[in-house]
């Protein structure tokens, strides 16, 4: 069976539970309207059978035995047993009357076919018994019939006896034949509720494909919207409940469509902003910078009352020149124009030579095996550990301690200090853009991006950076660790690698 198939028919389906429900209510009142004609039916053909059996038993009982003597013989009974059961009625006739005082004859027109052990002894006493003759009731003895089987065939069995002391009798009808009209009625009651539920069944597959359809295109409609499709519309037809769901959906999809666009819009105006504003501060900032290193140079030959104001300025220069670079990689990452430079890059060589080039060599403790070669883009490999180890130094204090190693097809370089650690309401948004943790320090040397980009920088890699807090052995927070994952496979990286604000290409060297 297909997938398809097996799809269409899982027990959360709403078209098997559509069918279901058809079966079960066409069942139901198949089976209902089946029984109830059935007991009809059969009441009516036993009511027909019984009653024109009875009341000829009752006509010949009046016409012949009435007429016999008061002690006929057992020969008078028998030919007059016989005589009754030869007619249109077709049933066995037994009649008990005496010889003498407590002397009971028998005359039966078949005894092969019935004796006085097939009339039940209720009977037997219901016939046997006088009631007072009153207005009321004009007669001592009454016609008694009752239904019995033998051998697995329904007889009627009837019963009454003479006024005056006369003979009793009894008949005895095979109901065989009534039997199997209500067998052949039975089967036929079953045979049409089968199809009423098979009927109900293909009732209820045309009524849920035309109702799923609707719904089902809406379904493929809202997995469309949300895989960013937003031109996705609906055919509309008719006027009908669905019709309105589809007319709602497309004036919503509409909305969205709108809506998101009027935010790229903004955003991709924000992001030209931004780009266009670091951009036309590079060329101040240059000038800025080369007149700062200028005064930098002289500052020991400065009034001591104007060196502190150079310092200052040198240092914001520095700051707000690493603030610009900072905004142009985050524009680059946000216009999709990232890209990756690959080469084969020795991992301890390439942490001792971020380390040597920021005069960290003394705060820093390395742990890594030489020889651990992996395609990567050295300098961004460069911003990533430059960030993680001067926010380590910056915020942790050294000796902070870098250690390499691979594992399950990855390379982790694990950055930790021995600091007060990061709080926890921090942890989940140590990596956001303009995030300090620190609300003791509003105004800090850093500008909020430095992790943003590394975390940038390493999924552009296929790689992430996780933050947690170590735990020395007193169970009390020893520092902070951050852990970079990169692939040891550069074939792992695409030629569309996914950021978070973006998608950055791939050139391999």
């Amino acid at each position: 069976m297909s997938r398809g198939i097996l799809a269409r028919l899982r027990l959360s389906s709403l078209r098997l539970r559509l069918v279901v429900v058809f079966a079960l209510v066409a069942l139901t009142a198949a089976v209902a309207a089946s029984g109830i004609a059935y007991w009809l039916n059969r009441e009516a053909v036993l009511t027909r059978t019984q009653d024109g059996a009875l009341n000829d038993f009752r006509q010949e009982m009046q016409n012949r035995v009435a007429t016999l003597p008061l002690r006929p013989g057992q020969e008078d009974l028998r030919r007059t047993a016989e005589q009754m059961a030869s007619g249109s009625a077709d049933y066995q006739v037994l009649l008990l009357g005496e010889r003498d005082e407590g002397k009971p004859i028998v005359g039966a027109s078949d005894p092969d076919d019935f004796t006085l052990a097939d009339v039940p002894v209720s009977l037997r006493e219901a016939v046997d018994t006088r009631r007072p003759v009153t207005d009321a009731n004009p007669y001592p003895y009454h016609l008694f019939w009752q239904r019995t089987e033998r051998g697995g065939t329904p007889y009627l069995v009837g019963g009454t006896r003479i006024d005056g002391g006369g003979p009793a009798g009894y008949m005895f009808k095979s109901l065989a034949a009534e039997k199997a009209d209500l067998n052949s009625l039975a089967w036929s009651l079953g045979i049409a509720t089968a199809l009423a539920v098979a009927g109900s069944v293909l009732l209820a597959q045309v009524a849920a494909t035309t109702v799923l359809r609707p719904v089902h295109r809406l379904g493929e409609a809202a997995r469309r919207l949300g895989e960013g499709k937003l031109d996705t519309r609906l055919r509309v037809t008719g006027e009908d409940e669905l019709a309105d769901l589809s007319r709602t959906f497309n004036g919503a999809a509409e909305s969205l469509q709108k809506k998101v666009a009027d935010m790229s819009a903004r955003e991709e105006s924000s992001r030209r902003f931004v780009a266009d504003m670091s951009h036309e501060l590079r060329t101040p900032l240059t000038a800025l910078t080369a007149v700062t290193e200028v005064l930098e140079d002289e500052q020991d030959a400065l009034d001591p009352m104007i060196a502190p104001a150079v310092a200052l300025v040198v240092s914001e220069t520095r700051r707000l020149n690493d603030l610009v670079e900072n905004l142009m990689e985050v524009t680059r990452f946000d216009a999709g124009t990232a890209r990756l430079v690959l080469d084969d890059v020795d991992i301890a060589d390439q942490i001792t030579a971020c380390v040597d080039a920021r005069a960290w060599l003394d705060a820093v403790e390395l742990d890594a095996e030489r020889g651990i070669v992996v395609p990567l883009d050295p300098r961004r490999l460069d911003v990533i550990l430059a960030n993680l180890i001067g926010n380590a130094l910056k915020h942790g204090g050294s000796p902070v301690r870098v250690s390499v190693r691979t594992e399950d097809g990855e390379l982790a370089i694990a950055v930790r200090d021995h600091g007060p650690g990061i709080p926890e309401e921090v942890l989940p948004h140590v990596f956001d853009r303009f995030y300090k943790a620190s609300a003791s320090r509003p105004r800090s040397d850093g500008s909020g991006l430095g992790l943003s980009i590394a975390m940038e920088n390493a999924l552009i890699h296929g790689g992430s950076i996780t933050a947690s807090n170590s735990v020395g052995e007193d169970g009390e927070v020893d520092g902070a660790v951050f852990v970079l994952r990169l692939p040891l496979d550069a074939s792992g990286i695409t030629s569309e690698v996914k950021t978070r604000s973006g998608r950055g290409e791939v050139e391999e060297a």
